[in-house]
């Protein structure tokens, strides 16, 4: 499928075909929380901000260490086991030791069924 103009693709592995997938219900992510979810091979970190979600990988890219055991304050997910902290909306690195950012994925919500494009 051709992509508009201005705008970049990464491919994260996985199958190139899986699209959108079920993750979670609304109901059970409530505002300011964040849930560990395994989705098209993949290990995500889904967040809910205010009532609107977010996905990044749930690895950190330090030491590997799930980003869900540890904690959501506002827009930043850290890291349990050494302190990094990721953004939630775009995956980037608020705070070291990791230097690698986090894959960001889309998300949207269909009645109450958060979908993320894996």
């Amino acid at each position: 499928m051709p992509l508009p103009n201005n705008t970049a693709a990464v491919f994260l592995g996985g199958d190139a075909e899986l699209g959108f997938v079920k993750v979670a219900s609304t109901k059970d992510l409530e505002h300011g929380k964040m849930k560990g979810v395994e989705a098209g091979g993949k290990s995500l970190l889904v967040v809910n901000l205010e009532g609107k979600y977010y996905a990044i990988g749930n690895i950190c890219t330090h030491m590997s260490c799930m980003l869900s055991d540890g904690l959501l304050k506002g827009e930043s997910a850290q890291c349990p086991c050494h302190g990094s902290a990721f953004n939630v909306k775009t995956g980037g690195v608020l705070k070291g030791p990791a230097k690698k950012p986090e894959p960001f994925f889309q998300v949207k919500v269909e009645g109450d069924q958060i979908l993320v494009n894996v």
